[in-house]
């Protein structure tokens, strides 16, 4: 089969032909037909020095957000059968660790991730215990259900707290900013306000239903969301960015009581004086990945029901073999989600 893959310590991807994957007990064989780009593949792409830290064993199969159909099973598996069109859940988990004892796989103390730790989905087809399939309804259009995977981590963190009849805050508006986005006015947040510095992101935080968008770097967010909110501030933060400037305005611009949603990764050390939270009863969420398994339920229904659309976002469409041009364009910011049409 063809499949892109890390196969030297360098920046770049190798299309490469290896090996149908077998299946052993408990596992399924997923013919891969829609595979998306996430931003830590983007990491991965241009080699960056803490993605190489993690990366142990080489070759490996990259990509992890998948789409397609169960085509063999092993022995023992119940949860899906040959046919079935799935989502990939791309932790896997132990198990047995305290954590997933106590329903909390996501944060699995043995934890593994496809397309990092073990072989993953840009690739004809991907082998994955069975647990990790999510069986997907025939409304949510087959083009987004690889999208599924990402938009959990956004109703993670937009929804860490009820959210109707709310004002929230959006900081930063990639591709799980933007579904927190739409997530947001689905689940009846009264005002959601946008704050991005790239001006085509801006302009698609619009399309997907931000009332108001700020331009960070020309104004000034803080003032904005004061004068928007009769002072106020808003009712809940969704820290997409990873910017510590954006999580200091975070802190800032919520009102006090109010929650904060920490989902963006920082890079360097942020200075911050907790009593700043604490004065203000602020509540601080942090979210990694999506919890399994709930979270995946509550995506489906979004989807399902018709509440998000998520075409907007698929801006790019390539074939495996032109891997090159499809990382690039989301490293030129050219693109918002770009997926691999693999069948």
């Amino acid at each position: 089969m063809k499949a892109l893959a890390k196969t030297r310590r360098t920046p770049g991807f190798e299309l490469i032909d290896t090996p149908v994957p077998r299946v052993g007990a408990g596992e399924v064989l997923v013919r891969v037909k829609y595979a998306s780009i996430c931003g830590s593949d983007v990491h991965l792409y241009q080699w960056l020095p803490w993605m190489a830290e993690h990366i142990k064993e080489i070759p490996r199969i990259v990509g992890h957000e998948t789409a397609g159909e169960v085509v063999a099973v092993g022995e023992g598996v119940t949860e899906v059968e040959v046919g079935d069109f799935v989502a990939l859940e791309t932790h896997i988990a132990c198990g047995s660790c305290y954590q997933c004892r106590t329903g909390r796989m996501h944060v699995c103390r043995n934890l593994k991730i496809l397309g990092f730790d073990i072989d993953g989905s840009f690739a004809e087809f991907v082998k994955v215990p069975a647990r990790n399939c999510w069986k997907v309804p025939p409304s949510i259009p087959r083009e987004w259900v690889s999208l599924m995977e990402p938009m959990g981590n956004a109703v993670d963190t937009v929804l860490a707290e009820p959210i109707s009849g709310q004002r929230l805050a959006v900081l930063g508006c990639g591709p799980i900013g933007l579904m927190g986005v739409t997530i947001a006015k689905a689940c009846g947040a009264a005002l959601v306000i946008a704050s991005e510095p790239n001006p085509f992101r801006r302009e698609m935080a619009k399309r997907m239903g931000a009332d108001i968008v700020v331009n960070p770097e020309e104004q000034d967010l803080v003032e904005i969301v004061l004068a928007e909110t009769n002072g106020d501030g808003v009712d809940a933060v969704a820290e997409m960015s990873g910017n510590p400037k954006a999580f200091l305005q975070a802190i800032e611009i919520v009102t006090p009581g109010g929650w904060v949603s920490l989902l963006g990764l920082y890079n360097q050390p942020v200075t911050f004086n907790p009593s700043d939270a604490i004065m203000k009863a602020i509540r601080i969420h942090t979210v990694t990945g999506r919890k399994m398994f709930s979270t995946w339920e509550t995506v489906t229904r979004l989807l399902a029901t018709g509440k998000v659309d998520l075409e907007p976002l698929i801006t790019h469409r390539f074939p495996l073999e032109q891997f090159d041009d499809a990382f690039q364009s989301v490293i030129r910011q050219e693109a918002v989600k770009v997926v691999f049409e693999v069948f």
